[in-house]
């Protein structure tokens, strides 16, 4: 399986105890240790209010960390068009290619200030029998997101995100704005032109993330672009997501064929006792997402069990728990593999949360050993 490259998704999360600045550091140093073990790329999420992450701005993450490695891709994932505009993107990433050349994914996402809604399931190609996909994949039933998407969090992301009276653009248009600005080939109906210094040019991978077959799904495809899909994220429709992804693909000057990326949440120690234990925090960290709480900064173990668990708080998160790989090396390989066949990912995208840094880092490690092997 070396053939099929691993890369690193950073949430840059903030252990229990903590704070930001130190997650921050955590964050530029399994960037470098990520760089030593072989990893193709280093890609950070964008999420705001959350008192457990400290990931709000990629491109500035980025900054730092590019200044702090030396060849592994840097990228977004997926900076969040709803509260931005093409040009601002542009600029942002052209500033950072600038002096980091060829090294830039920019990762584009719908989310961040657009007003809530949910997609009707789409066909997968890909049958699912009892929860599981021909070669045993755990393929979860799709999660609702109505609940989340009715908090008043919600608003009040969208309140603070967007300038008062503004409006998303048209995903797709701004992608298309995206692309045009980046080829220099911007023209409005009346003929003017728009060139972006530093920007237009730039030696950037333009990838679109997305967890279903939906909107997202045929930005990409209809594009020729890249497209990750989000395992770890939505489990229940990953599927569909790479089936109406490589549905709709159409061959572009970028690819000739559909290229995918699949997440997927993971911890590997040296045993499956010492992963479990690592990973107990996971559940109530998830359900603090999924109640619109905002994601806790990761507990310990010990925190973790305090919980007093509801029949609904597991319900919440179940689908994340069985979809979790934890164990030895050789266990989580397995399972990544599983993954992979699945969903015929050419990339698969590791995100990995403990409360002590050396154990994420040392995570990391041993998979990337063991993926080495295979």
């Amino acid at each position: 399986m070396s053939d099929i490259p691993l890369g690193v998704l950073d949430l840059v999360p903030i252990p229990s105890g903590a704070t930001a600045a130190d997650a921050l550091r955590n964050s530029v140093e399994l960037a470098q240790r990520a760089e030593e073990f072989g990893y193709s790329r280093y890609w950070f999420a964008e999420h705001h209010l959350n008192p457990g992450v400290a990931g709000t701005s990629p491109a500035v993450v980025l900054a730092l960390t590019a200044a702090a490695t030396s060849g592994i891709r840097l990228g977004s994932g997926a900076v969040q068009l709803g509260h931005r505009t093409a040009l601002s993107t542009v600029e942002e990433f052209g500033l950072l290619d600038a002096l980091y050349p060829g090294r830039l994914d920019l990762g584009l996402g719908r989310s961040g200030g657009r007003p809530p809604g949910e997609r009707a399931a789409a066909p997968t190609a890909t049958p699912v029998v009892d929860g599981r996909a021909p070669n045993g994949l755990v393929v979860p039933p799709r999660f609702s997101f109505a609940r989340l998407l009715g908090s008043p969090r919600i608003a009040l992301h969208r309140k603070l995100l967007l300038l008062p009276n503004a409006e998303s653009q048209d995903y797709a248009e701004q992608i298309d704005d995206i692309l045009a600005l980046l080829a220099g080939t911007y023209r409005t109906e009346d003929g003017a032109e728009a060139h972006v210094v530093p920007g237009e040019g730039a030696d950037v991978e333009v990838w679109i993330l997305g967890s279903s077959g939906g909107e997202s799904a045929q930005a990409a495809g209809e594009r020729g672009l890249r497209f990750a899909a989000n395992y770890h994220v939505s489990p229940g429709t990953v599927l569909e997501a790479v089936d109406g992804y490589r549905a709709y693909f159409q061959p572009s000057d970028v690819l000739d064929k559909p290229y995918v990326s699949v997440s997927a949440d993971v911890v590997v120690a040296g045993d499956d006792a010492t992963a479990r234990e690592l990973a107990t925090g996971y559940g109530a960290w998830v359900r603090s997402i999924r109640t619109a709480e905002g994601a806790i900064p990761f507990p310990t173990p010990e925190e973790a069990r305090a919980h007093v668990w509801t029949d609904e708080d597991r319900e919440l998160v179940q689908d994340r728990l069985d979809t979790q790989f934890v164990g030895s090396p050789q266990h989580v390989a397995d399972r990544l593999e599983q993954l992979q066949e699945a969903t015929g990912a050419d990339e698969l995208l590791i995100t990995t949360i403990t409360h002590d840094q050396a154990d994420r880092v040392r995570s990391y490690e041993l998979l990337a050993e063991e993926w080495r092997r295979r």
